[in-house]
């Protein structure tokens, strides 16, 4: 892809140089209004590697549609080399109706690499991976938490896959998550056609978060500079690197009250929440289990036992391997980055 001079899209053809918006269509509506997935294309006068930023594969989850907005607002995913390819609002359906799913209730983001006389979900799933993944080389997905869960800003990929790893320190957000690929996601069916796609996930679904917001944009400009796309704008920055993460869940149902904010780091043992029934008659406190860094966050009050409510990622061992041991040594970008914490535990 990163030394194609020309690139056809539903027909389209696109030079070096020039910046297009593609209409792909999905299906028609009962009312047989037509659906389509718009898709913006920006080419360098110069080839090379071609980018994919997803948002709102999640229809409720409009933080990501936003990040890409301000971005074309502001010219920024005009490269120098190379093309960026932007889907605003993957969803199409969930965005209108601000849910999660599409029509058949299924979720996009266990549906691929789709079918195409599958159901919805799985349609569009097959349209991505044939009309859109042929096209790029890299991608980043943008996500944010679940109905009333927020996420602080964090990249997530599997650390076993080298290239992922490149692109995640390069994207440097507060903190990168090891996170082995599930099946049925667009990350692992792009991975698995050879392409390397990093998850971003920040804020909450149907709320814009600032914080996360220019995350975002500035982690999708130090890809494009560690890409060779654009010069330096953003500068570099560390990532603190995470090898597990669990979510502590309530053991009886009442009143949940945190004593932490997302992000913040905790200690195995620290009482970091309370659970307490609506009358004052008692209390329960939630402990930490493990040392580490509040990565999500339950935002609502009223739970039920089982109920997610802190999300704590834990930094690797000392000594601790999780990535092949020679991938550092392969990329000359990382000999100045020693006082990162590195994917080998420290």
């Amino acid at each position: 892809m990163s030394e194609n001079h020309l690139i056809t899209i539903q027909d389209k053809a696109i030079h070096l140089g020039e910046n297009a918006e593609v209409h792909i269509n999905i299906a028609r509506l009962p009312t047989h209004t037509e659906i389509d997935l718009p898709m913006y294309v920006f080419r360098g006068t110069e080839p090379g590697p071609s980018l994919l930023i997803t948002a709102s594969l999640h229809g409720d989850e409009v933080n990501g549609t936003e990040t890409i907005r301000r971005m074309i607002r502001k010219n920024l995913l005009k490269p120098k080399s190379g093309t960026v390819i932007a889907l605003p609002i993957v969803n199409v359906y969930g965005f209108i109706h601000q849910t999660r799913a599409l029509p058949d209730g299924k979720d996009l983001n266990r549906s691929f690499p789709g079918s195409k006389a599958g159901s919805l979900a799985r349609r569009l799933a097959y349209t991505i991976m044939n009309e859109v993944i042929p096209h790029v080389d890299f991608g980043i997905d943008l996500h944010t938490g679940g109905a009333r869960r927020t996420n602080y800003p964090q990249v997530r990929c599997d650390f076993t896959r080298e290239e992922a790893v490149r692109l995640a320190h390069a994207f440097g957000a507060p903190f990168t998550l090891n996170s082995t690929e599930i099946d049925g996601s667009f990350r692992k069916s792009a991975c698995d056609d050879g392409k390397t796609i990093i998850v971003f996930e920040g804020g909450e679904s149907q709320r814009l978060d600032e914080l996360s917001i220019n995350e975002a944009m500035d982690g999708i400009q130090r890809v494009m500079q560690h890409l060779g796309m654009n010069s330096a704008s953003v500068n570099a920055r560390s990532t603190a690197v995470l090898a597990d993460s669990s979510w502590l869940r309530a053991k009886i149902a009442g009143i949940f009250v945190p004593l932490v904010n997302s992000g913040a780091e905790v200690h195995e043992g620290d009482v970091i929440a309370h659970i307490g029934d609506p009358y004052g008659d008692m209390a329960q406190e939630v402990v930490a289990a493990h040392s580490g860094f509040v990565i999500g966050l339950n935002n609502h009050p009223i739970v039920h036992a089982g109920d997610a409510l802190i999300h704590i990622g834990w930094p690797p061992k000392p000594g601790e391997e999780l990535h092949p041991p020679h991938w550092m040594a392969e990329d000359p970008d990382y000999e100045a980055g020693e006082d990162w914490m590195g994917f080998g535990g420290s």
